[in-house]
C-alpha cells in the first residue's frame, strides 16, 4: 500500500509538468497564433492598403491564388523587426515540436551532448544568416542569438524533466543526465531558466508577434513594388501608379491607385516609396 501511495504521489507531483510537452505536440499557443496570423494578416494588409470591400476582393482575384503568399512574404521582407521576431518564434515552435516527439537527446554521454549542441545551434545560425542577408549583420546576429536562447531554454526543460518526450510515463525518472538536487527535483537555477524561457517565448508569440504583424498590416505601405505605367483605356493613355500584382508579357497587372481598379500597364518604371495611404494610427 505504501508503494502504491508513493507511486501515486510521484505521478501527481509530475503531473503539472506534462502540459508543455502536450501543448507542443498537439498544438500549443505558438501553433495557434501562427496559423491565425497567416490567415488574418495578409487579408488585413490588402484590405487596409487598397480600401477594403470590393477592392480587396478584386486584388486577390487579380493576384491569383498562387501569388497570395506574396503578401505575407512582402510584409516580412520590408520590416526587419517583424522578420526577426517571426524567425525567432518559428525556430522555437519547430524545435519544441521536435523535442515533444523525443528528438532532443537528454543523456549525459558525449554523442548526446554533440547532438544537443547541433540541434540547438544549427537553426539559429541559419535564421541569423538569412536575416543578415536581407537586413544587415546586426539584425542577423540579434536574431540568431535570440533564437538560440529560446532553443536552449527548451533543452533545459528537457534535461530537468519539465518537458518530457511523447510516450514518457510520468512515474518514471525524469531523464538520464538531468540535473537534480538531493531530493530528486531539478535544481532551482535550471527551473528558473526554464520558466523564464517559457514566459519570454509566450510573450513573443502571443503579444509581440501579433502586434508587429498588425502594425505592419496597417502602416499604409504596399506589400510589393509600386510602379508607374502607361495604362490604355480605349483610345486614351495615361500614366498611373500601380501596385504590382503580376507580370504578363511585357506588361504589369496591378491595382491602379488612380482609378481604383485592376489595370494592365506598359513601359513601367519602379517608384521608391511604397506608401499608398497614411498609417491607421494617423488616420
Amino acid at each position: 500500500m505504501a508503494e502504491k501511495a508513493g507511486s501515486s504521489s510521484g505521478t501527481t507531483g509530475t503531473g503539472p509538468e506534462e502540459p508543455p510537452r502536450s501543448a507542443d505536440l498537439k498544438g500549443g499557443p505558438g501553433h495557434t497564433v501562427l496559423l491565425a496570423l497567416v490567415l488574418a494578416v495578409p487579408v488585413t494588409k490588402v484590405a487596409y492598403t487598397v480600401g477594403g470591400g470590393g477592392a480587396a476582393r478584386d486584388v486577390f482575384v487579380g493576384m491569383e491564388p498562387a501569388n497570395w503568399p506574396d503578401v505575407l512574404i512582402g510584409m516580412v521582407l520590408t520590416d526587419p523587426l517583424l522578420a526577426s521576431v517571426l524567425a525567432v518564434v518559428v525556430s522555437r515552435v519547430v524545435f519544441a515540436l521536435f523535442a515533444a516527439r523525443g528528438a532532443v537527446p537528454v543523456g549525459g554521454g558525449f554523442w548526446a551532448v554533440v547532438q544537443r549542441v547541433a540541434l540547438t545551434v544549427v537553426n539559429p545560425i541559419a535564421v541569423g544568416v538569412v536575416d543578415a542577408c536581407f537586413f544587415g549583420p546586426w539584425w542577423g546576429l540579434g536574431t540568431g542569438l535570440a533564437a538560440y536562447a529560446l532553443r536552449k531554454g527548451v533543452v533545459v526543460e528537457c534535461r530537468t524533466g519539465r518537458r518530457r518526450p511523447h510516450g514518457h510515463r510520468a512515474g518514471r525518472p525524469a531523464t538520464a543526465g538531468a540535473h537534480h538536487e538531493g531530493d530528486g527535483r531539478p535544481s532551482p537555477g535550471l527551473r528558473r531558466v526554464a520558466a523564464l524561457e517559457q514566459w519570454v517565448a509566450l510573450g513573443l508569440t502571443t503579444v509581440a508577434l501579433p502586434a508587429l504583424c498588425f502594425v505592419s498590416a496597417l502602416d499604409g505601405q504596399a506589400w510589393t513594388s509600386i510602379v508607374r505605367c502607361q495604362v490604355t483605356d480605349g483610345t486614351r493613355s495615361e500614366s498611373n501608379r500601380l501596385i504590382e500584382l503580376g507580370r504578363k508579357g511585357n506588361g504589369v497587372v496591378g491595382w491602379n491607385l488612380d482609378t481604383e481598379e485592376i489595370s494592365n500597364g506598359l513601359g513601367c518604371t519602379g517608384e521608391e516609396s511604397l506608401y499608398v495611404r497614411e498609417p491607421w494610427w494617423r488616420g
